[in-house]
């Protein structure tokens, strides 16, 4: 594997640090600020909305310039983002930290995914996507229990402040490694809307929405649920994050080890796994050791479906991935927020801490179902044919792009 998906991964360490860490430290934020934990969950939930509006719009604005030099950018924005998180003198000023670091997030990850796609071999393609985002596997790993530690010991500030450091290295990583790319020619803002007409693009995207929006629904409420309903202590919710974050590393390499090869069959089996571990999840969450192993599979089957997703848009987007690929990683978050969202709406109604448990089931379920309903559509195209949208994307040659043959589009954007 290139030296850079190293630096890739290592900027994907940075941004996995402070979308997770920020679990763990709900309930000494919400202390702090004075507010309830629900309250507090709007801080995942804002930077998840940030996440699905900043793909597009950040994607978009960097098209005229070079790959390597957006993504440095990027990390310039996210390191900002989280110093103004460590110095929120109130909960809404941290909210705008989260937003502003958060707008960095989807373009790195869209952008960092067709960089690291056109890197390897064609048939290695979801194996370096898997790559770059180790980096956010193994931040669950080290950065976001070592964040939590931090937190609980030296203050929540203390966290964040380091993340704005770890922003640093991610930046000086890119700037190293990841080669200056020429930008490809022919590239038009026109062909790159014109993915999101093909049905199967918007079918994965959704199935990003829900799946992994299951997985977000129960662990934005772990440190409650299990202090409050598991019976752990507070110090334990950093290693039980180190097992979530365990089950991300596994299921992320399994899902770039298989999705170059059995993509569909992949997700039946992640899908309908995760709604059934979730459903189970109400009651293991009563039992210690039955709740551990249970956060231990939810983090491996959610996280198995994240290459083979991000690698469907790019094949159903082919021709133009770039803006699909960064937009899907907005969907990834628009599924964050909806679950937060959900999840503390059924908490506040008197459900209990387990009850969003049963929201991420749901969420899962619906995944699946779209999985075998956009299998089926497949099987219905003649082999070798793609629909009209999809061959027009791929061609680069819509009613508009063929008219673009004989003059130059209005709007040339290059990556």
């Amino acid at each position: 594997m290139p030296l850079a998906l190293l630096a890739l991964a290592i900027g994907a360490f940075g941004i996995g640090t402070t979308e997770f860490v920020i679990m763990g430290l709900l309930p000494e934020i919400a202390g702090d600020y004075g507010v309830s934990i629900p309250s507090a969950g709007l801080l995942v939930t804002g930077y998840a909305v940030g996440v699905v509006l900043g793909a597009p719009l950040m994607t978009v604005l960097g098209t005229r310039i070079g790959r390597k030099t957006m993504l440095m950018l990027l990390m310039g924005l996210f390191t900002v983002g989280n110093l103004l998180s460590a110095l929120a003198p109130s909960l809404g000023v941290m909210l705008a930290g989260r937003i502003v670091a958060s707008l960095a997030h989807g373009a790195f990850f869209g952008i960092g995914s067709v960089v690291a796609a056109d890197l390897v071999a064609p048939q290695k393609k979801a194996g370096a996507i898997a790559t770059m985002f180790t980096g956010l596997t193994v931040a669950n790993i080290v950065g976001v229990p070592l964040g939590t530690f931090l937190g609980q010991t030296f203050g929540w500030r203390t966290t964040f402040a380091g993340v704005a450091a770890l922003g640093v290295v991610g930046l000086l990583g890119v700037a190293r490694l990841v080669p200056a790319v020429p930008r490809p020619q022919g590239a038009h803002l026109r062909r790159e809307l014109g993915a999101f007409r093909n049905p199967q693009v918007l079918l994965a995207m959704a199935m990003t929405v829900l799946g992994f929006g299951g997985v977000f629904a129960a662990i934005t409420y772990i440190a409650p649920m299990m202090t409050h309903v598991a019976g752990y202590s507070d110090g334990a919710v950093t290693w039980l994050l180190v097992l979530f974050g365990v089950g991300m590393f596994l299921g992320n390499l399994i899902g770039g080890r298989f999705a170059d090869r059995k993509l569909m069959p992949l997700l039946y089996v992640t899908l309908g796994g995760l709604a059934l571990v979730l459903a189970l999840f109400t009651l293991t969450a009563h039992h210690k050791a039955l709740a551990a192993v249970t956060v231990l599979l939810v983090g491996g089957l959610g996280f198995a479906t994240v290459p083979p997703l991000q690698k469907r848009v790019l094949d159903q987007a082919h021709g133009a991935p770039t803006l699909a690929s960064a937009v899907n990683i907005g969907a990834f978050n628009l599924g964050n927020a909806l679950a937060a969202w959900l999840g503390g709406t059924v908490i506040s109604a008197g459900l209990g801490y387990t009850a969003p448990n049963w929201v991420g089931a749901l969420l899962a379920a619906s995944a699946l179902a779209l999985a075998l309903w956009s299998a089926a559509l497949e099987r219905r195209t003649p082999a070798g044919q793609t629909t009209d949208a999809a061959a027009a994307t791929a061609s680069g040659q819509t009613a508009s792009g063929r008219e673009a043959v004989a003059r130059p589009a209005a709007i040339p954007v290059h990556h």
